[in-house]
């Protein structure tokens, strides 16, 4: 029994010694655990409840462009893209905004907005087609070169076909036929023989002469 009791005393002891010279750093860094731990929480919480809000403001302009209220439309697109552009809908509201421009002729601005769309979204889809619209969008200003620019950068496969095509839609704008055919051919061949877009690229190759491949 003296024994456990002296084997007893020098573990406590020992440990007295430990929380000496270690209990300082254990409590700190106990404490920056439990706050990491609330803190994932917090920021689980606060990106549920932002992304509820921003869905909501999108519905609102949905309905607001469904209903050609353009204002309505405008101030939901200029809220997502100012208090929610972190969430996935501000790029979206972005390109329906930018849409909204072009109706009304106002490319400067859609050119604005169809950046922002691409430079922000972490959507691969909504980025090549905020790419693609502003490569569009660059073609009707006339800004053959930075269009072009636009429409090298990296894109998915999904969209080769699209890219290639407005390529050729911007090198025959340039007076290039030859570079112009060449790219449509390109998107000819990379455009399944269902969708509906091929018969459009071969009207092109047509009139440019010879046939599609």
């Amino acid at each position: 029994m003296a024994t456990y009791d002296l084997d007893e005393q020098e573990q406590l002891d020992s440990l007295k010694a430990w929380w000496k010279r270690w209990g300082s750093l254990a409590m700190l860094a106990l404490a920056i655990v439990v706050a990491a731990g609330a803190g994932w929480r917090y920021w689980q919480n606060r990106t549920l409840t932002q992304s509820l809000e921003a869905a909501s403001v999108y519905q609102n302009l949905t309905q607001s462009l469904s209903a050609n209220d353009t204002k309505g439309a405008r101030a939901a697109g200029a809220m997502l893209i100012e208090k929610y552009q972190d969430t996935a809908f501000a790029p979206r509201a972005a390109l329906l905004l930018a849409k909204l421009n072009v109706v009304n002729k106002d490319l400067k601005n859609a050119q604005t907005q169809l950046e922002w769309a691409a430079a922000n979204s972490k959507e691969p889809a909504v980025k090549d087609l905020a790419r693609l619209r502003l490569a569009g969008v660059q073609l009707d200003q006339k800004q053959y070169d930075a269009a072009l620019k636009t429409l090298g950068g990296v894109h998915s496969d999904a969209y080769a076909f699209r890219f290639l095509d407005l390529k050729g839609d911007v090198l025959l704008a340039q007076g290039k036929p030859v570079d112009a055919r060449a790219a449509y051919q390109s998107a000819f061949g990379k455009t399944a023989d269902d969708n509906a877009y091929r018969s459009i690229v071969e009207l092109k190759l047509d009139a440019l002469g010879g046939p599609a491949k």
